[in-house]
């Protein structure tokens, strides 16, 4: 497994090589969103990583800002769905999002304007499409690893 990119900064005691290796989380489309906002002030919280259980569900949001990072604010964003976890663990900045065994884009980070219900999970996609543009179905395979 590859080590961890380290192009994002770091929070105080934590860095992105501290995360030697990590179980990919699987889940399934319960929901596909089909909507975009240009100024949607996102706020991704300054950790890297976020802890999934099994049964949760939550939203995966697309941006093309592709140099947001931990702490910053994403504005031009597609909705691509809702999904439940079938497979829990750790999420981290930097593992690709797979639909259907489709990389779609990394994750930048996590906003969590709704929690406790569900997390924001925001994955950087060169090109933004909501998930009924992607082709997104319910019960579409979700993943989260490492590439």
């Amino acid at each position: 497994m590859p080590a961890p990119q380290t192009k994002v900064a770091t929070t105080r005691f934590v860095t992105l090589a501290t995360y030697a290796a990590n179980r990919p989380v699987q889940g399934a489309v319960v929901t596909v969103l089909d909507s975009t906002h240009e100024a949607r002030g996102l706020k991704l919280i300054s950790t890297y990583s976020r802890a999934l259980p099994k049964n949760s569900i939550h939203e995966l949001i697309a941006t093309d800002e592709l140099d947001k990072k931990p702490g910053e604010t994403a504005d031009r964003i597609a909705y691509l769905a809702f999904f439940e976890v079938t497979r829990g663990g750790c999420l981290i900045v930097g593992e690709t999002l797979f639909v259907d065994e489709k990389a779609v884009g990394e994750i930048l980070g996590f906003d969590e304007t709704h929690a406790p219900n569900h997390l924001n999970i925001i994955i950087g996609a060169k090109k933004r499409a909501a998930g009924r543009q992607l082709k997104i179905s319910i019960g579409s395979k979700i993943k989260f690893a490492r590439q």
